[in-house]
């Protein structure tokens, strides 16, 4: 006498991947995430391979994972994966202190940052699209 599953929580034609506590800032992650939303999966992921940005391959990596995810587990073709969503989120704050003048101290702040990237298969919607 359990509790009921949790239901899924993307639709059967997505697939997603989480890449959390990346030391970044949440503002210079989103302009990586920004290059990449709405783009074909194989053209975002040439994009992300030549982009000058540092932590580029970090978010590469992420999308080859989603990529991995629609194909194994959920079966999808990943010819037509599309970046449906790319969102970037705030996590985890490290406080440093940096000594100044006459005794005073300042605040250093090391953000980490989440990201989550959803990828959505186009095939089953231009199918439906063209029957209707």
């Amino acid at each position: 006498m359990g509790k009921k599953s949790a239901p899924p929580k993307q639709a059967s034609n997505e697939a997603r991947a989480v890449l959390r506590m990346l030391r970044i800032s949440p503002q210079k992650l989103n302009l990586i995430a920004q290059s990449i939303r709405g783009l074909p999966a194989d053209r975002a992921l040439n994009e992300l391979q030549f982009s000058p940005k540092r932590h580029a391959a970090d978010v590469r990596k992420a999308l080859q994972s989603a990529i991995a995810n629609a194909e194994n587990n959920h079966n999808l073709d990943i010819d037509s994966l599309v970046v449906a969503e790319a969102h970037v989120g705030k996590n985890l704050v490290m406080k440093r202190i940096r000594a100044r003048a006459r005794g005073r101290a300042a605040r250093i702040m090391k953000p980490f940052s989440q990201l989550t990237i959803v990828l959505r298969d186009t095939s089953q919607e231009v199918e439906e699209w063209k029957a209707a």
